[in-house]
């Protein structure tokens, strides 16, 4: 079987989330700074981002898959302001799938979601 490779981050809640999101509503200010997974998306090297919900572990926060090898992935990762400034902290690691599979994926009809942006119970 041929496979392609691709790299992948777990988003994770970071040493001073805490801290943040303390300071952040006793402002009411909000981050100007962009999500991980929009900077690389406008540069098409992320396939696939976006948040989790429902996880039993809270301080998991998301995923990202790219198309760059792991070293960039970690790189592009650790650069993003919200990791540097411990607000998120992030795994980086390989993974691999069979050639074409992730072109198939295209193919499915997406699951109905609510206005909150999850699935809804009946494509659960």
């Amino acid at each position: 079987m041929e496979l392609d490779g691709y790299s992948f981050v777990l988003l994770k809640r970071g040493p001073r989330a805490l801290e943040y999101l303390r300071t952040r509503s006793s402002t009411g200010s909000r981050s100007s700074t962009s999500p991980i997974s929009a900077r690389c998306a406008s540069r098409d090297i992320s396939l696939l981002a976006g948040p989790f919900s429902d996880q039993a572990d809270e301080t998991l926060r998301g995923f990202c898959l790219y198309r760059t090898s792991v070293e960039e992935t970690r790189r592009l990762a650790e650069s993003d302001p919200s990791v540097r400034a411990g607000r998120m902290a992030v795994d980086v690691m390989g993974w691999w799938t069979a050639r074409g599979a992730l072109a198939v994926l295209s193919q499915w009809p997406a699951a109905d979601s609510d206005a909150s942006g999850r699935a809804s119970a009946a494509s659960r």
